[in-house]
């Protein structure tokens, strides 16, 4: 893939195969986190939510959102469940979570009635869907039916607005750490 020809310094996407085994390696070793993932935890440390101890249930196993996320879940010692699209009864294991991400792409999947009065949830999910009331035609909706489950849970990430700026920030902030990286081990540059 193009990411395993630049180099791990050069990876603020935190995609690059070297990183990714650093992440699921514990973290042995200087790496860049994906920058969505990170900006999942960020956010969860911002609203001042617990993660240790915590059952979280991530949906989607995509390498991207879904695996990282949930490896930085168990590095702050939660109790991690994944769902996907072959998971049985996703409603059910949904319902037992403190924490819910939600990153499958399917728009609205999480009902209130899947949410655990209190828990937490971070929605991921951007998928365009028809909205003939908007100028360019379409809205962005997150994988949760975000109206109904805001009555349920404490706290609740909208789409737009909630992980897409946190992953912008966790981008910025992977660069400046770079940069600041590579001037430590070249001081003329």
């Amino acid at each position: 893939s193009t990411q395993s020809t630049w180099g791990t310094t050069k990876d603020v996407d935190g995609l690059h195969p070297h990183n990714i085994a650093r992440l699921f390696s514990k973290g042995r070793g200087q790496s860049f986190l994906p920058c969505t993932p990170k900006g999942v935890i960020k956010l969860l440390d911002m609203m001042g939510v617990s993660i240790e101890g915590q059952h979280a249930v991530v949906l989607g196993r995509s390498d991207v959102v879904g695996l990282p996320v949930s490896q930085l879940l168990l590095r702050r010692n939660a109790t991690v469940t994944i769902c996907h699209s072959r998971s049985a009864d996703m409603k059910s294991i949904v319902q037992t979570a403190d924490i819910v991400v939600a990153a499958v792409g399917k728009p609205g999947l999480v009902k209130a009635d899947w949410i655990k009065p209190g828990a937490v949830i971070i929605d991921v999910g951007t998928t365009p869907v028809e909205d003939p009331t908007k100028k360019q035609g379409y809205r962005l909706s997150g994988d949760v039916d975000y109206e109904a489950a805001k009555e349920v849970a404490s706290m609740i990430t909208p789409v737009p607005g909630g992980v897409g700026p946190m992953t912008i920030a966790m981008l910025l902030e992977n660069t400046v750490d770079g940069f600041e990286r590579r001037r430590l081990q070249s001081p003329l540059v």
